[in-house]
């Protein structure tokens, strides 16, 4: 390609695209230059509240009619947070149109759907990529580091890891997470595709051999539509033994950690998703030491701090700015990258198993 940076378009004006509005201006190597919305006064109103706190120069133009968006020659790749119920016909349309996706997730209803959004950007030959901002850290480097040196945790054991936030009341009653038109996965979507992810990293993308899953609670609505899950657990088993566990939900106050166990010790991450705030992001590397000694026993703690120079978020080192400037690099570099579309793909594969075990009463499913 032979454009200087990547021109960016936002299809919707979701909150989460706030973010993302910031991560375009920093990455360098993109230019936002549109956001579409259903209406022209939403996209100028948005654009306006954007503009005054992160200015882009020269500022997006607001367009009215997505399929407008689409269609328009001056974009080069569409970021795409609009609802997962209404997003593969969009993901469809962009591919036809040449468009490059970077994709909200959970990126489908189910897997049938990523597949096909899938497959429709590959015939185009445009990159497909789901919006998980921690793959994009240096922390992941240095965490593979660690677990393939063989020292740090010995052999594999165990993947257990949360991410969880307190919703208020009035969540439960408008907020399109528990609309299942809108959002049909719930919980297990919105936080559960994060705890699949990082197992899934952690074991190089091999499938579970088999899972159970647990609805702990589910939305009830009054108006015939589907439940969607508030809080789920599941309990996952792998090739060669290794188990791994997640708990999401809207139900308890914020945590989102990670803890990978083995044979020698194991790893802590307390922020695997969203970075607590600073100028670097880490983990701990813990091998505890038990001694007995008759009468006497005694837990001793050896600690070592793992970090790299990151800054947790509205950082042109951030991770949300690396995601941004990754898929810049491969739309300008013409050469889409299969990876990205493969990961995806096999996490809503786990995410529909999750719900299928957990709306049978937890019933084993394999794979």
């Amino acid at each position: 390609m032979s454009n200087e940076k990547c021109r960016w378009g936002i299809l919707g004006t979701a909150g989460i695209a706030r973010k993302n509005w910031q991560a375009i201006r920093n990455s360098g190597n993109g230019q936002l230059v549109a956001v579409g919305s259903r209406t022209v006064e939403r996209a100028k109103e948005y654009i306006a509240e954007n503009q005054s706190q992160i200015p882009h120069d020269p500022p997006p133009r607001p367009i009215a009619d997505y399929d407008a968006m689409i269609a328009s020659e001056d974009i080069d790749a569409l970021y795409i947070p609009l609802p997962t119920g209404v997003r593969k016909d969009y993901v469809l349309k962009a591919a036809a149109a040449g468009k490059h996706v970077l994709c909200e997730k959970p990126c489908g209803a189910n897997a049938a759907q990523v597949q096909e959004m899938i497959d429709a950007c590959a015939a185009a030959g445009v990159q497909f990529m789901d919006g998980v901002m921690f793959m994009h850290s240096d922390r992941m480097p240095a965490l593979r580091a660690e677990l393939d040196s063989g020292e740090a945790i010995g052999e594999l054991k165990r993947i257990a890891t949360q991410f969880s936030f307190r919703a208020p009341d009035d969540f439960f009653e408008g907020n399109i997470r528990v609309n299942s038109a809108l959002e049909p996965l719930g919980s297990l979507g919105d936080l559960g595709w994060y705890c699949i992810r990082i197992m899934l990293w952690t074991l190089n993308y091999e499938m579970p051999v088999s899972l159970t899953a647990s609805m702990i609670r589910q939305s009830e609505p009054d108006d015939g539509s589907d439940p969607v899950p508030i809080s789920l657990s599941a309990e996952l088993v792998f090739p060669g033994g290794v188990t791994g566990s997640f708990y999401c939900s809207f139900e308890t106050e914020h945590q989102q950690w990670v803890n990978i166990s083995g044979s020698k010790g194991h790893i802590a991450i307390p922020d695997f998703v969203l970075p607590y705030h600073g100028p670097e992001v880490g983990f701990d590397v813990e091998q505890a030491f038990f001694d007995v000694d008759l009468c006497t026993f005694h837990m001793e703690r050896h600690t070592r701090r793992v970090a790299v120079r990151e800054y947790s978020d509205s950082h042109a080192t951030s991770q949300e700015t690396k995601l941004f400037r990754k898929f810049g690099d491969l739309v300008l570099g013409g050469a889409p990258d299969p990876h990205w579309p493969e990961i995806s793909l096999k996490t809503q594969q786990v995410m529909d198993a999750c719900l299928e075990s957990a709306r049978n009463g937890g019933q084993r499913v394999t794979f």
